[in-house]
């Protein structure tokens, strides 16, 4: 970490700690804490009683760190779920993500017209309202244990369809906000995403020994530093490709999931995993500044009113898809309602290359309210969603 000093690390981590800690004994999730912490001591932290605790004064001495917590939270979700399973029930998985996309997607538009945005604006909202985090569902999945319930299924299965329309979203908005006018070769764009990524599901699928042999070393120093090694690899060879690293992280966890190694890989990588999402986390927490979201609150709120429910309602539909009963179903669109790092994403495009005030400064303040908005809704709504079914008027019916 250039330019941080020993103590200044101590100090970040102790503090990651003492918030997560906290929100354990309030029943939150730890992702806004550590969020709010990134805000605490990075260049934009408020004055407290005289004082301006920035510990980090460049959120990109912590960047790589990040990225390895993205990668390691995806690859646990891939060792988790079955690729056998997505594969036999491909009609489940197109129809469910269909439905998610097909409503998400355009109500986000809606959204930016109801804000007063132009369209150019309005498509790049529509990409940040749409996509559930990969990283958070991922996290609350873990820490509420629903990794092995029948919904869980439903719910990576959505998200990985959210990623790659996401990656073929990009290509396409890129395009639009660079002036590109061109539809044939946006098309082309798109299917070498699409592509890219059923090539590496089929690797995933089929490469098992190969992967069982490559990590096949008896000490545990050396495999972890071999599973590491091999899952940054497979995420940057991703993100460099333009499927993205969080899609090829999932296959490659996929890959690793199918192999006798899963026990061993889940001991001794897991307080890895821990340490880089926390890292994760408190980074997005370090390029905000607070003031932005306060200006933007009553937008976030608009958008808030509008897609959360949205997204129970194709959340449901898509869990129905999975033959899930009505309640399971409900907690499909409560685990979706989080959105995070593509939004980040998203709103960063739209900021280095947009020419008006709106794509540049308020696109992304309104992105980092939203998201720290939804990720701490997300988790109550997720923890409470059986209170939340039971309250509804047609629950006993259903």
């Amino acid at each position: 970490m250039a330019g941080l000093t020993l103590l200044d690390v101590g100090l970040v981590l102790l503090a990651l700690a003492a918030a997560g800690l906290l929100a354990r004994r309030v029943g939150q999730s730890v992702i806004p804490a550590y969020l709010l912490v990134g805000m605490l001591v990075g260049p934009h932290a408020p004055t407290l009683w005289g004082v301006r605790p920035t510990l980090v004064a460049d959120p990109g001495t912590v960047a790589v760190f990040a990225d390895l917590g993205v990668v390691l939270l995806l690859f646990f979700v891939g060792l988790e779920l079955s690729l056998d399973a997505l594969f036999e029930k491909g009609r489940q998985v197109l129809a469910g993500g269909a439905i998610d996309v097909g409503v998400s997607l355009p109500l986000g538009f809606a959204v930016g017209v109801l804000l007063g945005f132009d369209w150019v604006a309005s498509l790049v909202l529509a990409g940040v309202l749409f996509n559930s985090s990969t990283v958070i569902v991922a996290k609350l999945l873990l820490e509420l244990d629903w990794i092995a319930n029948p919904e869980s299924e439903a719910i990576l299965s959505v998200v990985v369809v959210e990623d790659v329309a996401t990656a073929g979203y990009l290509a396409v908005l890129s395009a639009v906000l660079l002036g590109a006018t061109d539809v044939g070769a946006l098309a082309v764009d798109v299917a070498v995403v699409v592509a890219l990524v059923a090539v590496g599901a089929v690797v995933a699928l089929r490469g098992t020994r190969v992967v069982e042999r490559v990590l096949d070393v008896e000490s545990g120093e050396l495999f972890v530093l071999l599973a590491l090694g091999v899952a940054a690899t497979v995420a940057g060879l991703g993100a460099r490709s333009g499927v993205g690293a969080a899609v090829a992280a999932f296959l490659f966890g996929a890959a690793v999931g199918r192999t006798t190694l899963t026990d061993r890989v889940e001991g001794l990588l897991s307080p890895s995993r821990d340490l880089f999402a926390a890292l994760f986390f408190a980074a997005v927490g370090l390029a905000t500044d607070p003031a932005l979201i306060t200006a933007e609150a009553w937008a976030v709120a608009v958008a808030v009113a509008v897609t959360i429910p949205g997204q129970f309602v194709s959340g449901y539909y898509a869990g129905r898809q999975f033959d899930l009963e009505p309640r399971r179903a409900f907690r499909v669109g409560a685990a979706l309602a989080p959105r995070g790092e593509f939004a980040l994403v998203i709103a960063a495009l739209a900021a280095s290359v947009g020419t008006t005030p709106v794509l540049t400064e308020r696109v992304p303040a309104f992105t980092v309210g939203y998201v720290l908005a939804t990720s701490v809704l997300g988790t109550l709504v997720m923890r409470h969603s059986d209170r939340l079914w039971a309250a509804l008027p047609w629950a006993d019916a259903a």
